[in-house]
């Protein structure tokens, strides 16, 4: 690996524009951040998303990288933006998230393992929170909180479906016992606050207006009516601050905030793509899961924040899932299956639609694994070429640069044709109606229906002047339904908004469709169980 000093320089910053913590890693300060944003011009902002998932991912982050080091190889300057790694899937099913084979981001154990401590920073901040609330209450509940109605959860960064529903103050003689939940610390809207922060100003001004809870007479309570924003804040200090690292090319890489692709807006922060699109002349952004999340949320939710728009999207593929999602098991999708692929192609259709939508102009970058045929890949140009986007194979995992060559030379095409991207409904469009027309138009679904709760929560939310702003879809990534069984293209469906959550801070309501936990649970055989450490100290096993 490169020192950190030679890659800050690769990018123009001087020696007294970063700070190194160790040798290949450094933070950048805010202010540094804020003054190259409003002096420099700005480089072409490339979004990575994908087709529907399988539980073992399709290789955003691998080409995500893989194009940056093929940018840089054609002579271009890029940064690659991804998030930072949530303990719970490194230990969990998904594994590390720093790429793989050779291409990754480096140092990569170190980045899946805490890193610069930025996420637990976000967990201090988000557990002081709840501490105050309960300790409030203690003291006389002067601000006369309804511990019936307190809606701030507490976190940590593990999957553990035990602590899913908790009740707490069980033995107080001087607090009633009441519910509560732990929820992971990637779904914290502390994490997504840090995500969309401009600078300390807005930080704590976005704390502030957490909401976390009612009254006993229906009055909102926010964090900063128990003037603990301040001291959140002051932890998240050093954890606002970009932390610049390399890829395994030696490119520049900002690997900053993690907020989950399903639960929040699943990209890294607005302050390293602000830095990226200040010193490069690419800014490689990864958004979680598929078309109808990420991408949704990073045009419906970040690019307004950012003020620009996107200017080429790469949308990633696999034989290997277009095969489960037409109907193979987890076992047969890594083989060969014509039939299979050709009926999962309905799949890749509506994810070439959900561009056009978005007004998103890409390509199709068709990850390699082993398994594929040229056949299966013809099948998958053919319906490309009937959508007007093209199809390059990317072999970044066995290939490093080498293998992603092709891709930059299409994405700096792409990225000059002056296309841009759009939100899905205007601004003060009422919530229920932003999620029926993601649901309709993204997700191929014939309605949105919410059911007698989540109609009184949007009731409540706008009676409390809290029904601004962009939605936020929570469903699962595994469909683009809100079923996880149904594969493919579903038809014939409609989706149900069970509940309504209001983020304040970030700015956005979270829609909740269908099941889905705030707190994973660990699978029958964890990726923890293959993890190590050797006699000399190196990490093994991380996937």
């Amino acid at each position: 690996m490169r020192q950190i000093s030679e890659i800050a320089h690769q990018l123009g910053l001087g020696a007294d524009e970063y700070r190194v913590v160790g040798p290949y890693v450094a933070k950048i300060p805010v202010s540094v951040v804020r003054n190259r944003a409003a002096k420099a011009p700005r480089g072409k902002l490339i979004l990575v998303t994908g087709m529907t998932p399988t539980r073992h991912g399709e290789g955003k982050t691998v080409t995500a990288i893989g194009l940056v080091d093929g940018l840089s190889r054609l002579g271009r300057s890029a940064v690659a933006c991804v998030r930072q790694p949530s303990l719970g899937p490194v230990f969990g099913i998904k594994g590390g998230a720093t790429g793989g084979g050779r291409t990754t981001v480096e140092p990569s154990s170190s980045i899946n393992f805490g890193f610069t401590g930025d996420i637990y920073a976000v967990a201090s901040a988000h557990n002081l929170l709840a501490a105050t609330i309960d300790n409030h209450i203690y003291h006389g509940n002067a601000l006369g909180i309804d511990p019936e109605r307190i809606v701030w959860p507490r976190t940590m960064d593990m999957e553990d479906r035990a602590l899913r529903h908790i009740t707490i103050a069980v033995k107080d003689p001087h607090e009633a016992p009441h519910a509560s939940a732990f929820i992971i610390t990637a779904a914290s809207e502390v994490m997504a606050i840090l995500a969309l922060a401009r600078d300390y100003v807005d930080l704590k001004a976005r704390l502030g207006r957490i909401l976390v809870g009612f009254t006993r007479g229906g009055a909102v309570v926010r964090a900063r009516d128990l003037h603990v924003d301040g001291a959140m804040a002051a932890l998240l200090r050093d954890a606002l601050e970009p932390n610049l690292v390399q890829t395994s090319e030696g490119a520049p890489a900002l690997v900053h905030g993690g907020p989950f692709g399903n639960l929040a807006h699943g990209t890294s922060s607005r302050l390293s793509i602000e830095l990226a699109l200040a010193t490069a002349d690419y800014c490689v952004v990864e958004a979680g899961f598929s078309t109808e999340l990420g991408a949704e949320k990073f045009v419906d939710i970040v690019t307004p924040i950012l003020g620009i728009d996107v200017d080429a999207a790469v949308l990633v593929v696999t034989q290997r899932g277009l095969r489960f999602q037409g109907g193979a098991t987890d076992e047969e999708s890594g083989q060969p299956n014509l039939a299979a692929l050709e009926r999962g192609l309905e799949n890749l259709e509506q994810h070439l639609e959900n561009l056009a939508s978005l007004g998103l102009h890409g390509v199709i970058a068709l990850n390699k694994f082993p398994g594929d045929t040229p056949e299966e890949a013809e099948r998958i140009r053919a319906l490309a070429q009937r959508h007007g986007v093209s199809v390059i194979s990317a072999r970044g995992f066995e290939e490093g640069w080498a293998g992603c060559l092709d891709l930059a030379r299409e994405a700096v095409r792409i990225g000059g044709l002056g296309k841009h991207s759009h939100p899905l409904s205007p601004p003060g469009t009422p919530v229920l109606s932003q999620v029926r027309t993601i649901a309709t138009r993204l997700y191929g679904a014939g309605d949105a229906i919410a059911t007698p709760e989540a109609e009184e929560e949007a009731r409540q939310l706008e009676a409390i002047g809290e029904a601004t702003g962009p939605v936020c879809v929570a469903k699962t990534p595994l469909s683009l339904s809100d079923d996880p069984k149904r594969r493919g293209r579903p038809r014939d469906f409609s989706v149900r908004v069970v509940r309504l959550a209001r983020s304040a801070g970030a700015g956005f309501t979270v829609a909740y469709l269908g099941s889905i936990e705030a707190m994973p649970g660990l699978p029958v055989k964890p990726s923890a169980e293959e993890i190590d450490v050797t006699a000399d100290g190196e990490v093994t096993g991380i996937h």
